[in-house]
């Protein structure tokens, strides 16, 4: 276990351009569970500093779905947007130390600047035309112009860091090149504004996607510019969909909140995506308890994890199946009402206790408490099968019985059911098929006698006598 000198402080900090799938909220989920653990803080940063892609409804998919997943965070949410002044005032401190400088170089220099490299198969890059040098004599300034700011970055040695995923990570500077710290209107960009985030906000753990491992070697400059301790590192490998695809929208991949319109549980989803990408020992399944217990940067994967929707289904079966007839009641209940299915009896938490080994979300089970809460429209075809002369008599001796039962119970009902099957020397199907198909209109459910009992006298007696003629 990796010991804590200060106060943990972790942060999610995502964008708020539109898609968020599972992959993207594991990058919340990790800061969140190693804050929690060590008894630090979790800060929830929007980084829209992306005017143009930057909207509200992401804004609100991000906390809907941080909410839902029951990732609360100690402070924010903070937006860059708002903190564009002192973005500003610590740019002109860089200015002033003389670690950024004005580059007028237009796009269509820029382009064909890469063109050039591209030609030579050199790697694409700055070339440095309005770096000041000692000795270097820049190119006149072009009149109208607006420059963009590029932070000095140095050209000999090396930037490193240890990385709680990936080891020790080395870039040569060389490698680097002038990295755009501010647009021509002032506006600060990405890696600039995240340095700033950081420090202000006193993060000690980054962890994040590796798709961010490249802007870190840039990153950390700033920091040392800035003379200002830099977190420590851990960049999780890309999740991958089932055909081995980074996870995205454009390949499969689905919204965080479609998972909860679909009926999965928080828990069961949280403990998923803890598992993809970290694990503690064997445990396949363990509480969001446990897991705070256990997590740890010491035990992430270094390999890109894949997604896999079947086994997600099949945790969050588990997980409806070992929650409480009356908690799946109350998240059963909004389902049918939507539908305008009146649910007033039988009563919903027994119907959720006797079907919930056979749902795997929420939305399936509400589906399958319908045959309690709806009318019994048999297939004919099917009924006329079952119910032949030997069926008809059998189901007619049934009725008969379950109307002289003083007590309305599973027990009494499946003695009923016994003692018609020894009377008329039938098995089973031959007479619990037409009495499901009576009696609620399906010919798949659960045991016919608890599925009586749960119904109702009356309603059972009701139906019975209905297709009987």
């Amino acid at each position: 276990m990796t010991t804590q000198p200060h106060r943990v402080r972790t942060r999610f900090a995502p964008s708020p351009t539109g898609f968020m799938h599972l992959g993207n909220i594991r990058s919340a989920l990790y800061p969140w569970a190693f804050a929690r653990h060590h008894g630090g803080d979790f800060i929830l940063r929007i980084e829209d500093s992306d005017t143009e892609r930057s909207s509200e409804e992401a804004v609100q998919v991000i906390l809907q779905a941080m909410d839902w997943l029951g990732l609360d965070y100690d402070e924010g949410p903070y937006y860059q947007m708002q903190r564009m002044p002192r973005y500003r005032e610590v740019l002109d401190q860089l200015r002033r130390a003389g670690y950024v400088y004005p580059c007028y170089m237009s796009t269509a220099e820029l382009d064909a600047l890469r063109e050039r490299q591209l030609a030579a198969r050199q790697k694409p890059r700055y070339d440095g035309t309005w770096r000041p040098e000692p000795g270097k004599i820049l190119p006149p300034i072009p009149e109208g112009v607006q420059p963009v700011w590029r932070f000095k970055t140095p050209t000999t040695g090396v930037v490193s860091w240890h990385d709680f995923v990936k080891g020790r990570v080395e870039i040569r500077n060389e490698e680097l090149d002038d990295l755009v710290v501010a647009r021509p209107d002032g506006t600060p960009t990405y890696n600039f504004c995240v340095v700033v985030d950081d420090i202000d906000m006193r993060i000690t753990d980054v962890i994040r996607g590796d798709d961010h491992v490249n802007n870190t070697p840039r990153q950390l400059h700033i920091f040392h510019a800035l003379n200002a301790k830099p977190p420590r590192y851990a960049h999780l490998p890309t999740v991958l969909n089932e055909q081995g695809e980074k996870l995205s929208k454009r390949h499969g991949a689905k919204s965080v909140l479609q998972y909860r319109d679909e009926g999965f549980l928080p828990d069961a989803v949280i403990n998923y995506l803890a598992r993809l990408g970290w694990s503690h020992g064997d445990a396949e399944i363990f509480s969001r308890q446990q897991f705070l217990q256990w997590f740890d940067l010491d035990h992430l994967g270094s390999s890109p994890a894949q997604f896999d929707e079947a086994k997600l289904r099949w945790l969050n079966a588990h997980y409806i199946k070992h929650t409480p007839a009356e908690e799946l009641a109350a998240l059963v209940r909004p389902l049918l009402d939507k539908q305008g299915i009146a649910h007033q009896s039988p009563d919903l938490a027994a119907v959720c206790a006797l079907l919930h080994d056979r749902a795997q979300t929420l939305l399936e089970l509400a589906q399958q408490t319908l045959l309690f809460y709806r009318p019994a429209e048999p297939d004919g075809a099917a009924l006329e099968q079952y119910l032949n002369a030997q069926g008809k008599a059998a189901v007619a001796d049934l009725r008969a019985r379950l109307a002289a039962l003083h007590d309305w119970s599973r027990e009494a009902i499946g003695a009923a059911l016994k003692n018609v099957l020894k009377q008329h020397g039938i098995k089973m199907p031959q007479l619990a098929m037409p009495v499901r198909l009576m009696v609620t209109g399906r010919e798949q459910t659960p045991a016919v006698d608890a599925v009586l009992a749960l119904l109702g006298r009356d309603v059972v007696l009701q139906r019975l006598e209905k297709y009987l003629g």
